[in-house]
């Protein structure tokens, strides 16, 4: 039987720090997002946020775990020469990677320009005029600007052809059950709530939304995992810690809830 267990970032993962905690079963591969590369290692790491691929990359994660990025495509360094030509881009909102220099003869080039973010944000503003404003500039602006990073033709980061434009958590799912998964266990999916602070435990750090962010309204993300619920019949899907009264995925034959200490005596982590 395979068994997957993917780490989201919600607080109610924060006891289990990768670095600290062991599996004691050996048929169990691991998936984590984004920022996880700080804290230690798991099998696969999703990042979907240009900024932290970019921090990933430079660590050299990679190098032993198994990355998926999201917009992921090699092109010549030489483009670069002409590739902003016609914008008027600050320096202040280009983020060159400080490893490998400009040696390499390929790099990523992904980000937002931040030419029209202002017409975006009064769009929205006008759009959602029942929103927090200030939280919502806080939102639309924390990934504006480009990111180049400088590669290598060696290197085995997958680009992730499907799906696109999830969140990283729902992404490493999908992900793990077209790598087979016949049991998937989720922990650290919280999902969130615009009336309460950011639920992350890496909220106040670089390239993630300050503490006192509000949080999300979670009907994407709850979408997305009912996409990949329906989408794989045959997977059973386990979510730890479910914090509220009702189940989120009630309709869902194979979708059953755990508690930690359930999880903990399952994998026999110590």
């Amino acid at each position: 039987m395979t068994r997957h267990l993917v780490l989201g970032n919600g607080e109610s993962r924060a006891w289990f720090n990768p670095s600290e905690k062991k599996i004691k079963v050996n048929d169990v591969l691991t998936w984590g997002c984004n920022a996880i590369h700080r804290d230690g290692h798991v099998d696969n790491l999703v990042s979907i946020d240009y900024g932290i691929q970019q921090e990933v990359y430079e660590s050299d994660y990679h190098k032993w775990s198994q990355c998926w990025f999201a917009d992921w495509n090699p092109v010549p360094t030489e483009i670069l020469s002409t590739m902003f030509m016609g914008f008027d881009i600050p320096d202040t909102y280009i983020h060159r990677t400080k490893k490998n220099g400009h040696q390499g003869e390929q790099c990523i080039i992904a980000g937002t320009d931040p030419a029209t973010l202002h017409e975006k944000v009064e769009a929205t503003i006008k759009q959602f005029p029942h929103l927090d404003m200030e939280d919502l500039k806080i939102k639309m602006t924390k990934d504006v600007g480009v990111w180049i990073t400088y590669v290598k033709e060696s290197d085995t980061i997958k680009n992730i052809d499907f799906p696109r434009g999830w969140s990283a958590g729902s992404t490493a799912i999908h992900l793990a059950c077209q790598q087979g998964a016949e049991e998937i266990y989720m922990l650290g999916f919280d999902l969130s709530s615009y009336d309460k602070p950011i639920n992350n435990i890496y909220k106040g750090t670089n390239y993630y939304y300050p503490e006192h962010t509000r949080g999300f309204n979670p009907v994407n993300w709850m979408n997305q995992l009912k996409t990949v619920f329906g989408e794989f019949p045959d997977t059973q899907f386990y979510w730890v810690d479910w914090a509220y009264d009702t189940p989120p995925c009630y309709n869902h034959s194979n979708v059953g809830y755990l508690t930690k200490t359930e999880l903990c005596d399952t994998f026999k982590i110590l």
